[in-house]
């Protein structure tokens, strides 16, 4: 692990009611969290609110799981950056590959949320990584750093520094397979060359307890963006612990 504080964020993806947040919540900040880690929460819309309410002063810090470009408008369904900046939200999922493949989401609408989180303060976890296609065709490289160039444009130094970029192999999420050391250490390392020593770098994609260790020695990983084993506290705190 890198000398950049580490940050385990919680994608909680389209799961939890209100009740089964808050029970969340109350459980893991019954145990210890370090403040050697930062600590992150993705929630769906809906709980957003409530969730800063129940986190309060902790050390927990609240995420949308993606947001619309534009302050306000005829846009049905979405959500501006200036309604999550109104309730507490600090950081937004921008570009997770199920935005990407599932409801196509481009690389230029996705510089245009990430430039809205600039122009909002609103920091952006900015994910990325290949199809199983894509890294089979020896395009795994090619492809992300495509995927940052065009994600990071127009963005000024302090907005890419501050950032947080999250290397998710697609073959990887929600699969139960996991990119091995060597995988995630190249991909990590392409992303290093291209950014900021302060950009903290995560990985995401099947992060479970048994394979959370050996992944965090690898210095290019300051962090894990987790999914299915973040739905239960005890186990994303086996993760962090």
């Amino acid at each position: 692990m890198s000398q950049r504080k580490p940050l385990f964020a919680a994608n909680w993806k389209m799961h939890k009611t209100s009740a089964e947040a808050t029970s969340f919540v109350r459980e893991l900040l019954s145990g210890p969290m370090p403040d050697s880690s930062d600590y992150l929460i993705a929630a769906s819309f809906t709980l957003l609110s409530g969730l800063r309410q129940v986190i309060g002063e902790s050390p927990i810090l609240l995420a949308a799981q993606n947001m619309f470009f534009e302050e306000q408008g005829a846009f049905t369904g979405e959500i501006s950056p200036l309604q999550l900046k109104d309730i507490g939200v600090t950081h937004v999922i921008i570009g997770h590959s199920e935005r990407r493949h599932i409801f196509g989401e481009s690389d230029e609408l996705l510089n245009k949320k990430l430039l809205a989180c600039q122009n909002y303060g609103l920091i952006p976890v900015f994910c990325l990584g290949e199809t199983s296609e894509e890294r089979e065709s020896g395009k795994a490289a090619e492809t992300i750093k495509n995927q940052l160039s065009l994600g990071i444009n127009g963005l000024n130094a302090a907005t890419v520094e501050n950032m947080i970029v999250a290397y998710e192999p697609v073959w990887a999420i929600g699969t139960g397979k996991t990119a091995s050391p060597e995988q995630v250490e190249e991909m990590h390392h392409l992303l290093r060359q291209a950014l900021p020593d302060t950009t903290r770098l995560l990985y995401g994609g099947s992060v479970k307890p048994d394979n959370s260790e050996i992944l965090l020695t690898l210095p290019s990983v300051d962090g894990f963006l987790v999914g299915g084993a973040a739905l239960d506290p005890a186990t994303f705190r086996q993760i962090f612990q």
